[in-house]
This record gives C-alpha cells, structure tokens and sequence, in this order.
C-alpha cells in the first residue's frame, strides 16, 4: 500500500479524468418492455451525442437498433421527452435530423419515414386496434409560436396526423385503454408550468376523433400527471392537490366527474416536474398492484402498492433513485435506478422478492468504498426562519491528506430548472472535484421538487432571492461548522443554475470565483427571446411583463454588474435555443470591459446541456484550470490552459 502523502487540497492526484467522465457520459433513458423485452435508450457521447435505441444481446451486451445514420431524439418543449415506442414487430421514432417519425422493422431493415418535417412528436402509444399511434405533436409549419396537439398518426404514413385535441397551450400523456375504447391526456395553458395547474381529460374514441371530452382532475392550482388506465378500466394519475404528488383514481361511477380516491396518501412524491414528456414513476400489474417509485427528502424508495387498501410494501434494494418504471410482466418490473456508490443501470426486479439483476451498467466507476465521497443529507437555516436543503460531498482520496489545519476549497452546486432537484446518488462529476481535495455542497434551494408543493413554491416570484439566500446560507452553515475555507468558495450551475450563480455573484461577496454553464444573465430577454415551453415561465418566477419590468431590471445580473467583482468562467452551446449564447457572450463582454478575470468557452454543434465526450473533456479541465489559478494552487496532471482575460499571467 502506498504511504499517504500530504499535499494541499486541489492538487491531489485522481484517478478520474475528464476522458473518464466522457466516457461515463452514457446517458440511459425510457426504458421499455415490449413482447418480454427490455429496450431502453443510450447516448453516443463519442458519435457527437447521438442517442440510439437498444435491447440486450443476450452477452452481456447490447445491441443498437437504429442504423449509424439516424439518432432517437425529439425536441418537443426543446426538452424532449420519450422519443420511441415498441409496438408489435416494429420499432417507431422521432429521428433527431429532421424531427420526423419513423417505422423501422425490429427484425432489420431501413426505416421508413411516416410523417412530413415541419412536426416534433414525442411520447407516442400504439392504439390497441393497431393502425395508429397517439402521440404529442408540436407544430412548427405555421410560423409564430408552435402548436401543440394530441393527434393520431397512421401507421401506414403519409399524414402528419390528425388532430384530437388542440384546445390547449400544452399536452402530454396522450393514454388509450386497454379496450381501445377512451384516451386521457392532461394539458396546460400560459402562464402555468406542468407544475403548476394542469387538467386531465378522458373522452372516447371515434374512427373520427374524440367525443365527449370532460375534465375529470385538475384544473386550478393542482399538478396533475402521468395518467394510467388499469385492466379494469380505472383511471389511476398522481396529483399534489395534498401538497404531495400522490397516486388517485378515477372511476367515473360518481356523480360528480371529477371525483378521485387518493390510493397511498402520504408525505412523499410519487412524480416529479414535467422537464421531459413520458416520464413513468409508477406502473399497473393489472391484478389490483402498482410498482411505484417515491420521494422522501429527495430519497426515492421502490414499493410494492396495494391498490385497494393503499398499503405500501417497500422493496429492500440498493438503490437511492429511480425512473422510467415500466412492468416486464405481473411479476418483474424495469427501470433506471442509481445507488450512492455505483454508476446508473437499467434494472430487472422481482415484485415479491425484491431481487434484481443489473441489465445494464455503461459507466464504470471502478472506484472502492476508501475513494468514493457519499453525500450527507444536511439542513441549514436560511432567511425568514426557514429552513433549506442540501447534500454535502467532503474531500476524500486515500492517498492523501492535507497539510494540517488546512480547510478545503468548496464548489457549490446550483441544480437547473429551477423547479428541480438533486438527489444523493453517484456523480462521477463530484467525484472528480472531490478525489482532488475539493469538497462540494449540492444545494436544494427554495424551489427545488422532492418537498412538497410549498417548498416548491418558495421561489414563485423570488427567483433570484429565495435561490441566493439559501447558497449564501448553506456555505454560512459550512464555514461556521469548520468544514470548508470561506476564501476558497465557488459556485458553478448550468441553465437555471447558472442564473443563480451569476446572481449570487452579482448580489452577494460570499462566492470567490464561478463556473456559469449556459446561465440566464438578462431575465427580460430570456421572457422575450426563449422557446414556447418557458416563455411564460418568469411569470411565476418573477413577475409578469410589462408590468413587472423593473423587477427583471433590478434582478438580472447583467444590469448589476457593480457588485461582480470575481472572476467568472462560462461555457456555452452554440446551437442552444433554451438560453441562448446571447445570454452568455453579453455578461463576458460586459465583465471584460469592467476589468473582472473572465474566461469563455463556446461549444460548436452542442445545444443545451454538452454531449459530445471533446466537450466534456474539454469544459471540466478548463473549469479546474481556473479554480487552480484563482486559489493558487496547482492541479495534477497536465492541463490545457484556459485564456483568462484581465488575470495577470504567472
């Protein structure tokens, strides 16, 4: 065994690079089970991050389903949501090029288009009558703001599909009965978030269309989602009209039509915010039981429910979170799932055991117990006598140790959305800053899901407060508890997050340098220049415009440069619609002038969020370059540098 040596934080020698992390960067998503097979989806970090279609090999492999040329991914809401959809014999898709669906034999052959450009689908079913797939359909022939549409598209081609239900700014869960005979969906209109209010619709199926569409949930300040038809013809959806998202039913048998039973009433969420259209936390066995995946402070479980009685029988299993729970039959179920200590797989699990066999695994950590930093669940105070959350990732690499009396630098981790959350789960990404002698904070600030609809409610016209307050706060309670050094404190977040680092750095003296990836730096613009799925968004957030417009003035960080005084890095998509790199270029520009250490990085081809693994590799070097030359210390291992503007070279 090596002999421990002492070296000063931020220069410890790791085994996880850049080139590790985009090799880790396999995303899973949307598993699905089909006929008795598992078929999920996987990015190609190396192929410039496409993202193709995939089942088990039968080897411990995989094999990929969509030819070299084409790529699974949709970009309905710019955020996409489930791109693909197995139906009998034939695999169908949203191709990323041109947006079209497309019908491809599972047993070989090319794909064949089916619908015009023009149209984004996303989160399709097949009608059990064959013929048809009901699908989400953003429209973008018409110019102006697209139009979002429940339509049936026929399997046979030719026909971008035929319209269902238009009545509504936004649609999603688009679920037809087992008999074929009813379809529900839920929608939306501006200024709301799928968060905030949206209703759920039932209405039967003609060989036309729908007939008598009726509300049955939702309506007014209630999150409705992701509705499920059970054999029997109940309608089962998760609601927060408790303050939780939990599971209900609808019969239609009451007088009154909106009349719903809570099925498991507790303080937990059985759902979370609609970013990505067909996210399935729950699945129905059909013989009275559901697999269900809930929260608790951001700690998923996986239980067993009882339909009738409401009881919950949680499944003993090593993992901390969980999504795209879909049912392989009565008795096994499948899923992504994600432990404190291990990359994410795709899943097999036995309802009445709880055994599980791991499917998939494409990242590989390859790091023992004495490397790996596990996050520890705190909760600060902050403003207004409340109280916030976070997770908290210590330094930890067993071949060194710091010089005594030495305190570590601190990364606070600002998550996106900002109607998110994190969860306590392996992040390879941490784990690179703290097997250097880095520790980082993850904060689930005012707003954040996983709480409740009140705490997610905290951040309704304070974005930009609530969100700053709780990172100032939660590095006041580190500092205080000993646990970091308080001239050694940065802030980095991408999207959302990378608003509130720049606005803590623009309000507040509390962070000493930043790492802002794709942030918000003028509020106004964003309202004015964003995609449809958000351009109402601030009006919760912060206030509706006009009439609030010296709000977004006072709280936009490129209008209130005078307090930014340090240095700042930015990264940046060149092709990002969400915010776009106008957003970005306009605060370097400004801060450049006004003499702040500035360093900037614009990614070719990469949209919101990076991933192409040279964009990884290139973006995590260049960040620790920066810490290392604004705390004066030097990293292992040989980086490229990083041009900081008005930052005296050594």
């Amino acid at each position: 065994m090596a002999e421990t040596r002492t070296a000063p934080f931020g220069t410890w020698a790791s085994p996880v690079s850049a080139e590790r992390l985009a090799q880790g960067a396999v995303r899973l998503g949307d598993v699905r089970a089909e006929g008795g097979r598992v078929y999920w989806w996987e990015s190609r970090p190396e192929q410039k991050g496409r993202y193709t279609v995939v089942t088990p090999d039968g080897k411990g492999g995989v094999t990929e389903l969509l030819p070299a040329a084409f790529g699974s991914r949709t970009r309905v809401h710019e955020y996409g949501g489930t791109p693909y959809l197995v139906a009998g014999p034939t695999l169908y898709f949203s191709n990323w090029g041109d947006q079209r669906l497309y019908a491809m034999p599972l047993a070989g052959g090319e794909p064949k288009a089916l619908t015009p450009e023009g149209h984004r689908y996303a989160d399709c079913v097949a009608d059990p009558a064959g013929g048809r797939l009901f699908c989400v359909r953003e429209d973008h022939t018409g110019g102006g703001e697209p139009k979002n549409a429940i339509v049936a598209v026929p399997v046979a081609g030719g026909s971008a599909g035929t319209v269902l239900f238009p009545a509504a700014d936004f649609v999603a869960y688009p679920r037809v009965s087992p008999d074929g005979k009813r379809l529900a969906w839920i929608a939306w209109n501006h200024p709301n978030m799928p968060w905030d209010t949206t209703t759920l619709y039932v209405a039967d199926l003609t060989p036309d269309g729908v007939a008598n569409v009726k509300a049955v949930a939702g309506g007014r300040d209630e999150s409705v989602t992701e509705p499920q038809w059970d054999a029997d013809g109940t309608l089962y959806f998760v609601s927060d009209r408790s303050d939780w998202w939990n599971l209900y039913r609808w019969t239609g048998t009451a007088a009154d039509p909106m009349a719903a039973e809570p099925v498991a009433a507790r303080d937990a969420e059985f759902a979370g915010p609609l970013w990505n259209l067909g996210q399935s936390n729950y699945a129905l066995t059909g013989d009275g039981r559901a697999v269900a995946r809930y929260g608790v402070k951001a700690v998923d479980r996986l239980a067993v429910v009882d339909l009738k009685s409401g009881t919950a029988r949680d499944l003993d299993l090593p993992f901390i979170a969980f999504g795209a729970v879909r049912l392989l039959d009565r008795n096994r179920a499948v899923m992504l799932a994600s432990s404190a200590t291990e990359e994410p797989a795709v899943i097999e699990v036995d309802l009445a055991t709880g055994a599980h066999k791991v499917l998939r695994r494409p990242g590989d950590a390859a790091l023992t117990a004495d490397w790996i930093a596990t996050a520890e669940a705190i909760e600060f105070p902050t403003t207004g006598d409340r109280t916030a959350h976070a997770f908290f990732y210590p330094p930890k690499n067993p071949d060194f140790r710091a010089p005594a009396g030495e305190k570590p630098p601190l990364l606070v981790e600002v998550h996106g959305g900002p109607t998110g959350h994190s969860k306590p789960e392996f992040d390879l990404d941490f784990q690179y800053w703290t097997t250097r002698g880095i520790a980082v904070v993850d904060v689930n600030y005012g707003g954040s899901t996983g709480y409740g609809r009140k705490y997610r409610q905290r951040l309704n016209g304070t974005w930009g407060v609530t969100d700053v307050d709780d990172v100032v706060a939660v590095v006041e309670y580190l500092v205080k508890a000993g646990r970091v050094d308080p001239d050694r404190v940065a802030i980095r977040g991408g999207s959302a997050g990378g608003f509130t680092t720049l606005a803590a750095m623009a309000f507040k003296d509390t962070f000493k340098a930043g790492a802002n990836y794709f942030g918000v730096s003028d509020m106004e613009a964003l309202a004015r220049d964003t995609h449809k799925f958000e351009s109402r968004y601030l009006d919760t957030l912060v206030a509706p415009l006009p009439e609030g417009r010296k709000v977004y003035q006072e709280r936009s960080p490129l209008n209130r440069l005078e307090g930014f005084n340090e240095p700042l890095i930015t990264f940046q998509g060149s092709e990002d619609a969400i915010v776009p790199p106008s957003q970005s270029r306009a605060i370097v520009e400004a801060l450049k002038a006004r003499g702040v250490p500035v360093a900037y990085e614009e990614f070719e081809g990469e949209q919101h969020g990076f991933r192409r693994a040279e964009s990884i590799i290139r973006s995590k070097e260049a960040e620790l370059y920066f810490y290392g030359r604004i705390f004066n210390f030097t990293p292992a291992g040989n980086l490229r540098p990083i041009r900081i503007e008005n930052l005296p070279e050594h």
